[in-house]
């Protein structure tokens, strides 16, 4: 008794496809060819007028032979086009050729002048046909109705041949960056690049990646922020720079996190948290342009992207869910940790002996405010203890000029009046060192000396933020998932 096996199918039309890669070669053709010139990208071409003569290049998508003449579709990242194979125009070996050895999934070029059908469908009359290259895999049936998301983020190029809305997206998501930049640049900021590899993953609290260095023989670690090399460019006379870059963090995935993702930061001397808030609302009217409206569809909830947007305190959104003021948790640049545990039982917020302070912080802020924030909203002024690099709003050393920017309860941004005293930041991050130490804190910040000895050469006042483009892609896309707007996310290994 004989078997199937579960792919014969598969292997049988790759096997007739390459068979077909043969029979054309063996008539003197090249089914993969260096160039061919176009005249028109589909999407222009399909906008000319009739007996305008094109030559256009693109994927087959439609073939419908009928005997000594056959339709069909061809497309590119512009558009689709029909066209119009006749034996008579072509020839009979090249329409042979085109009929027998030719199938969905090729790329085609296409000489002729393009004609009306009788239902009105402007059409390509082809005079010459040209292979591009012969595919030997057949395209998925109605990829897009898959179920498997996991497949669609795995075969990403499948995904993206088979539905345009995808496409779109990443279309969009250049011109997002595009726009950034444009704002950016026209702020007066330098955009720079600055090392991925790091001896210390300082500027944010995150667990790095770490790799070894065979060289010089010693770990580094992934970048998990682009703040402190920025800074040290300010500091060298820069008036302001911004880096778009990958940065990569050693934590779970899930529809809000990769871990590796994009991000852009950008500082500017002389201004402050109110400057990168003003900024935001800049970005915004820009975006709104890129995407040609000013409300979009988020996780079920309309969300306007129109400036100005509601501006709330911490200190007042705390008082409002807790019914007590939050410097009764704070004890000057650290948590009370009695205090923050004993509020976090009383409001029905977990947390155990091994929870950090930082961690049930987060915790209280997610539940009881960050959670109503649909519409796009700054929440400004937050604690020292869970801000090393930031400065303390004047007169009171529990909290600092940081901002968080929310919109569809995500956070899009986040800002800072950034710290420019040494010895205030020495005293930050050993107080980082110690939650470290003390309450096993791994996503503490780093005590990072090299850029203390930067600082202590004069560092001007500056406003730096620093914004997801993830996810300021999945709010303008009305994308809840980050799988959805990074072209090939972190995925588990394939068991197959």
């Amino acid at each position: 008794m004989t078997t199937t096996p579960p792919n014969s199918g598969i292997n049988d039309i790759v096997a007739n496809n390459y068979g077909k890669i043969k029979a054309i070669r063996e008539k003197g053709i090249d089914p993969f060819p260096h160039r061919f010139k176009t005249t028109h990208r589909i999407g222009e071409a399909a906008k000319l007028a009739p007996e305008t003569a094109v030559t256009v290049a693109g994927r087959m998508v439609l073939m419908r032979v009928m005997g000594k003449a056959t339709f069909a579709h061809l497309k590119d990242g512009t558009g689709k086009i029909q066209i119009y194979v006749k034996r008579d125009s072509v020839g009979e070996e090249a329409y042979e050729l085109f009929k027998k050895q030719m199938n969905v999934g090729d790329f085609l070029g296409v000489e002729g002048k393009l004609f009306l059908t009788k239902t009105g469908e402007l059409t390509v009359d082809a005079a010459k046909l040209t292979v591009l290259s012969k595919s030997v895999r057949p395209l998925p049936e109605k990829f897009h109705g898959l179920t498997d998301s996991e497949s669609r983020y795995r075969d990403r190029y499948l995904d993206l041949i088979s539905n345009d809305e995808v496409r779109e997206i990443f279309v969009k998501r250049s011109r997002i960056v595009a726009a950034l930049r444009e704002v950016l640049n026209g702020e007066g900021l330098l955009e720079v690049e600055t090392p991925v590899l790091c001896g210390q993953a300082g500027g944010a609290s995150a667990r790095p990646f770490i790799t070894f260095h065979n060289a010089y023989k010693n770990e580094l670690y992934m970048r998990i922020a682009l703040e402190l090399p920025l800074k040290k460019l300010l500091i060298g006379g820069f008036q302001g720079a911004y880096e778009i870059g990958r940065v990569f963090r050693n934590e779970g995935v899930d529809t809000r996190h990769n871990p590796e993702f994009t991000m852009v930061e950008a500082y500017k001397a002389y201004s402050d948290y109110h400057g990168m808030a003003e900024l935001v609302e800049k970005l915004f009217e820009r975006f709104i342009q890129v995407i040609g409206k000013d409300t979009v569809d988020y996780n079920g909830q309309k969300i306007s992207l129109k400036p100005p947007f509601r501006r709330l305190s911490l200190p007042d959104e705390w008082k409002r869910v807790t019914g007590e003021d939050i410097h009764n948790i704070l004890d000057g640049k650290r948590f009370n940790r009695p205090k923050l545990v004993e509020l976090a039982k009383r409001i029905h917020i977990e947390c155990g002996p091994d929870t950090t302070s930082a961690k049930i912080f987060d915790r209280i802020l997610d539940d009881k405010i960050l959670c109503e924030l649909q519409q796009p909203t700054f929440v400004f002024d937050h604690p020292t203890a869970i801000t090393p690099l930031a400065k303390c709003k004047p007169g009171d050393e529990c909290l600092v000029e940081r901002f968080e920017f929310f919109a569809g309860t995500e956070e899009i941004a986040n800002a800072y009046t950034e710290l420019n005293d040494p010895e205030d930041q020495k005293g930050r991050l050993l107080e980082q060192l110690r939650q470290q130490q003390e309450e096993n804190n791994g996503e503490a910040d780093i005590l990072d000396k090299d850029f203390i000895v930067a600082m202590e050469y004069g560092m001007p006042p500056m406003g730096g933020i620093g914004i997801g483009i993830d996810r300021i892609t999945m709010l303008l896309t009305g994308n809840p998932s980050i799988r959805e707007v990074i072209l090939f996310p972190l995925l588990r290994p394939d068991q197959q």
